[in-house]
């Protein structure tokens, strides 16, 4: 069977504001529109869906309108949720202010995403091959650390772990970071959150014609044995370190109206480009097409196909 996508991180309603600038400490701001969307883990696997690959949700969703709309943007995908809902409370919010040069900032409440168990996630039945993604967000807070590790723990040694750190995971506690890289069988984060790693390590980046390059070059030792390590740096693309040879994928730089979400629609392009057989040269080359795109749209869901996919790169060589 084809491998599939599993997310274990948190689905969260994301409340897009967009404004003119930050305001002041203590200010107000007026903002131009707001709207809400499905997002966290469900971009990732939005992408991955459209992509054709088959996906899960294995998080917690609560009950209420947030996790209803969650769960309708899931099944509108054809997703599935394995876990129960979380009957006793809704799901919570993350507020995005996106400003006009598509810079975002966040302010995320805790709500029913929280309440994973090691029985909640074991209802994906990973398989050896699926893609297991983990996010340095659930190893931030002990209520879904605890049970996420232990749970890891369980599963097939040949199932594939997938982290995408986030800005938390540098800080986390040591004994956590270096249980969980132990266990990693994918990185695929961006250029400062792999910076941030390396220099909480101290490990000592070549000398690189491309600093994401040697980034995943350096990352490399501190993962499981035959792991992969790709770095992002937005517009610039990104590299992939995998089979001992690390290859720089280009990007597509596109004018952005609105960033958030790119980095995990390349995430959710680049596992379903795995899960189907894709050598990771193609697979990263077809994420930074995917991501590209998703800048050039407004909210976290709005991954392209992987026609729309296919059209673009048709455009691009074209134009070369």
């Amino acid at each position: 069977m084809r491998p599939r996508v599993i997310h274990t991180g948190q689905a969260l309603v994301d409340l897009i504001v967009e404004v003119p600038d930050l305001p002041a400490r203590g200010q107000n701001v007026m903002a131009a529109s707001d709207t809400q969307y499905a997002g966290g883990a469900v971009t990732v696997l939005l992408a991955a869906a459209r992509f054709g690959a088959q996906s899960v949700h294995a998080g917690a969703i609560g009950t209420g309108p947030h996790g209803d709309l969650i769960r309708a943007a899931l099944a509108a995908d054809g997703i599935t949720a394995s876990a129960a809902p979380v009957t006793t409370h809704d799901t919570g919010v993350c507020v995005v202010l996106v400003e006009p040069t598509a810079e975002r900032t966040f302010v995320t409440t805790l709500g029913a995403e929280r309440d994973i168990t090691e029985a909640g996630l074991a209802t994906a039945d990973v398989q050896p091959g699926d893609l297991v993604c983990v996010t340095g967000y659930s190893l931030a807070v002990a209520q879904t650390r605890d049970p996420l590790l232990a749970w890891l723990d369980t599963l097939p040694d040949a199932a594939v772990v997938v982290l995408d750190p986030g800005a938390a995971f540098a800080d986390l506690p040591s004994d956590v970071r270096d249980r969980m890289l132990a266990r990693t069988d994918i990185w695929t984060g961006n250029a400062e959150e792999s910076t941030d790693l390396l220099a909480a390590r101290a490990v000592a980046v070549p000398a690189s014609d491309r600093e994401i390059s040697a980034q995943t070059e350096a990352l490399i030792p501190l993962l499981r044995a035959g792991a992969v390590a790709i770095v992002r740096d937005g517009a610039e693309g990104c590299a992939v370190h995998a089979d001992g040879e690390t290859t720089y994928l280009p990007g597509f730089p596109q004018t952005p109206v609105d960033t958030n979400g790119a980095g995990d629609t390349h995430t959710g392009a680049l596992l379903a480009g795995i899960a189907d057989g894709a050598p990771w040269a193609d697979a990263c080359r077809r994420a930074n097409a995917s991501a590209a795109i998703k800048v050039t749209r407004r909210g976290p869901t709005t991954a392209p196909t992987a026609d729309e996919v296919d059209e673009f790169l048709r455009t691009v060589e074209k134009s070369e």
